[in-house]
């Protein structure tokens, strides 16, 4: 009986509850599903998931320009720090050993010339593929770079012994068996070691060095080259800025780089495979840009200047006798120990 007394009692304010939230239920009118309202909301939500798309358009755009006839800027920076530090660092890494004199087991000017080369000259040619206008793989420009910088450290130390032996009378244009200072050691053994230090040196280290060097400039170059009409065409012209300064200070570079390197057959090479190249987008109605108008044209000046190099000195039978061969390059150094040093 006392349950259910309590059962009664609560069922008054429970009814008036229940009758109070059906009351606010059909106090408040019933919304209509309205077409007009899912259109505006979808509408947003679209304009939301497209807004970074938007951003993200600029860039891929400009690329995307670059490929279908869109005008390509004449990549001042890089060809001016190219020109310079090339030069500075290594031109001037070999002056700098010998006219900077520091102790034989101490690192010289030269050597520390040599390490900046080998950490600026990745960086800009990766700095030159990246503004490629032709997409180049991030792994490819990775690779190339790592096997310029292994090349070019193993060239630091063979290049850095073999200086410091012109300073005790070592006769760079003779091979390494045939030098009196050489030919003077005991055990004679010891001349195996020097001769693999040699091979280190100009060999090894040069090919890892320059391979990926001239490939990238390949690659850079295979992308300059944009459908033909008249906008293309006023933008192949090199800037005369470029053309009365830059390119003659490049173009001396690569023909001292050819010839001190012993690399010239590799840098025909890279100049036949870019003519091909030249010829084949040509063919298809591509016009060249202002970039790779200004590396062929410093290139093709390099050739000239590395065929007088090897006219001049073709009469002389040491140098003759140290570089045989149907392709004659005598390595300046060789001819400034040869006339020069000591006299």
């Amino acid at each position: 009986m006392a349950t259910e007394g309590r059962s009664r009692s609560r069922s008054p304010a429970a009814a008036r509850r229940k009758s109070g939230s059906g009351a606010a239920t059909a106090a408040s009118p019933k919304r209509k599903h309205s077409p007009s309202s899912d259109k505006k909301r979808s509408s947003r939500t679209a304009t939301a998931v497209a807004a970074p798309k938007a951003r993200r358009a600029p860039a891929a755009g400009k690329a995307a320009n670059n490929r279908d006839g869109g005008l390509s800027t004449f990549q001042h920076g890089i060809w001016w720090t190219f020109a310079i530090q090339n030069w500075l660092l290594d031109f001037g890494r070999p002056i700098g050993m010998l006219f900077v004199q520091t102790p034989l087991n101490q690192p010289s000017l030269g050597d520390y010339f040599h390490m900046a080369y080998n950490i600026i000259t990745p960086f800009c040619l990766l700095k030159l593929l990246e503004n490629s206008p032709r997409k180049v793989s991030t792994n490819l420009q990775y690779a190339f770079c790592l096997f310029l910088v292994m090349g070019a450290s193993i060239h630091l130390v063979g290049d850095s012994v073999n200086t410091r032996l012109i300073h005790v009378g070592y006769q760079n244009h003779l091979p390494v068996r045939q030098n009196p200072l050489m030919q003077a050691l005991n055990p004679p053994e010891m001349i195996d070691f020097f001769e693999l230090l040699y091979l280190y040196d100009e060999y090894v280290g040069h090919l890892m060095w320059y391979i990926p060097f001239f490939a990238g400039f390949v690659i850079y170059f295979a992308g300059c080259f944009m459908p033909a009409n008249a906008a293309t065409r006023a933008n192949s012209t090199v800037p005369t800025s470029a053309a009365a300064l830059l390119m003659p200070l490049s173009a001396s570079y690569f023909w001292y780089l050819t010839t001190e390197g012993q690399i010239f057959p590799l840098f025909l090479v890279m100049f036949v495979t870019m003519l091909v190249v030249y010829w084949y987008e040509q063919s298809r109605g591509n016009y060249l840009d202002c970039n790779g108008r200004f590396m062929i044209l410093t290139f093709a000046v390099t050739i000239g200047l590395v065929a007088l190099w090897s006219a001049w000195l073709s009469d002389d039978e040491v140098l003759r006798a140290r570089y045989p061969g149907l392709l004659y390059v005598p390595e300046p150094w060789s001819f400034y120990t040869l006339h020069w040093h000591g006299k």
